[in-house]
């Protein structure tokens, strides 16, 4: 049975948000504020964790900023700042999904789901893609460049592992998001655009020339070890 750590202020949206994971199947733990969010999950190393913004003690920003530090844990932005900037900065600093308050129940635990299935299931065995001195190791879900092994969060690793086993393909946003999600969602394409933002950061890529993971203009993303 898979673990979720439930992180938010409100304790009526926190109840309501375990009791959707239990009705499915998950145990959950609840945390009120950021700081015992990051203390819970280095105590109970939970499999997921579903995390508030606007937090006392410590904002959901820094919990994330705290956790990205040691550890990968996929983790799903439950706020209700519904500002594309806010979407954007969680992104980057490393959480897998956003999901805006008002929310539906069942469409987050499909969410919780689709994105522990990421590290569960969605992997062929003894598969392994090469381009250039990146490889992805699918059953071991791990991405080197060279000597260096590259850690990327769950999202970034689907992401990554769709396009290279694709060299030279033009992947759209739509694309892109149909691939790490699984399940079919309203999308929100700059997510996408913030994923790719922290895989280049992590491949040591130059800003402004950035090198496998590579922008077609208008269209989307391709891997490739062109120049």
């Amino acid at each position: 049975m898979s673990t979720v750590l439930v992180v938010d202020d409100e304790p009526r949206i926190a109840r309501l948000v375990a009791d959707y994971l239990h009705q499915a199947g998950f145990s959950v733990l609840e945390s009120g504020d950021g700081r015992t969010a990051v203390e819970a999950y280095h105590q109970h190393q939970p499999d997921l964790i579903v995390l508030d913004l606007g937090l006392p003690e410590l904002d959901g920003l820094d919990v994330i900023r705290s956790i990205r530090t040691t550890s990968d844990v996929p983790i799903i932005i439950l706020s209700a700042r519904a500002d594309e900037t806010d979407r954007v900065v969680g992104l980057e600093l490393g959480a897998d999904d956003y999901v805006v308050k008002p929310f539906g129940g069942r469409e987050l635990v499909a969410r919780v789901r689709a994105l522990l299935r990421r590290v569960d299931d969605a992997i062929v065995p003894d598969d392994v893609h090469r381009v250039g001195e990146v490889i992805v190791d699918l059953p071991k879900m791990r991405v080197t460049l060279g000597d260096a092994v590259i850690d990327l969060t769950p999202t970034e690793f689907q992401l990554v592992a769709t396009m290279i086993a694709q060299p030279g393909r033009v992947f759209t946003r739509g694309q892109l998001l149909d691939a790490v999600h699984g399940v079919s969602f309203e999308s929100y394409e700059r997510a996408i655009d913030a994923h790719v933002k922290n895989i280049r950061r992590k491949f040591g890529a130059t800003p402004g020339r950035p090198r496998y993971l590579l922008t077609v203009h208008g269209v989307g993303y391709k891997f490739t070890d062109e120049g």
